[in-house]
């Protein structure tokens, strides 16, 4: 039988590295990187709103500190920016094989990366994205990522969904044909930071990526840090 790694992951909106302290500190989101210590991240709001969208953390310092490196993006918003529309993927010890870029419909300017990786002898989609504020938005932008979902590929969807609802009025459901849109694992609250009660931030898994153990990373410093508890995980991957 092949071997089927089994990766830590995680999504984090870093809210432009602004804690709940209201002070605008890197370094904090890369010590929580640190206590995450994960092969896969997607991250949201890496970069500054307006001017320049100049990107908020050292990327150097984020390598040396915890092995992720970004996948490479294209045509970003901006020179000085990390990501696209703020989202950012980190991956340790991946072969890159594509990345494309999103623009996602609604009302609001908003962005999908979704990244073809290879851990070892298995491949893995992941879809990075940050969802809109309103509802209809949400459900024309999830529709269009139903379109990146490959059947055949394991797939993970990791990001702030902006969605708290479960169930039929969820609008993440436009996904449940090729992604798990409830989760085997369920979906746990991890906002507002210091005390999480609403699920905004998902990890979503296709049957090919088998998703355990999610839960909020709720330390001390992960509180400081942002507005959001990151979300980690551990997917299997393979048939």
């Amino acid at each position: 039988m092949p071997h089927r790694p089994q990766l830590t992951v995680g999504s984090y909106n870093i809210h432009k590295a602004v804690g709940t302290d209201r002070r605008r500190d890197p370094h904090r989101v890369i010590a929580v990187l640190r206590e995450i210590a994960p092969d896969l991240m997607a991250l949201q709001e890496v970069d500054r709103r307006f001017g320049d969208r100049k990107g908020v953390l050292d990327l150097g310092e984020l390598q040396q500190a915890t092995g992720l490196v970004p996948v490479p993006l294209h045509d970003r918003k901006g020179d000085l920016a990390h990501g696209w529309h703020g989202n950012l993927i980190l991956a340790r010890g991946a072969e890159v094989t594509d990345v494309r870029l999103i623009d996602l419909p609604g009302l609001e300017p908003r962005g999908a990366i979704v990244a073809d990786l290879r851990f070892g002898n298995q491949p893995l989609r992941v879809i990075g994205a940050h969802l809109g504020l309103l509802r209809s938005s949400r459900w024309q932008q999830t529709r269009r990522l139903a379109d990146e979902i490959d059947p055949d590929m394991p797939t993970l969807l990791m990001g702030d969904t902006n969605e708290w609802r479960r169930g039929p009025g969820c609008s993440l459901m436009p996904l449940k044909h090729g992604l798990d849109a409830v989760s085997r694992a369920g979906a746990v609250a991890s906002f507002p930071a210091r005390r999480p009660l609403l699920p905004l931030d998902r990890i979503i898994g296709s049957n090919l990526a088998d998703l355990s153990d999610l839960a909020p990373h709720d330390t001390p410093l992960a509180r400081l840090a942002s507005d959001h508890l990151p979300l980690r995980a551990r997917v299997r991957l393979g048939a």
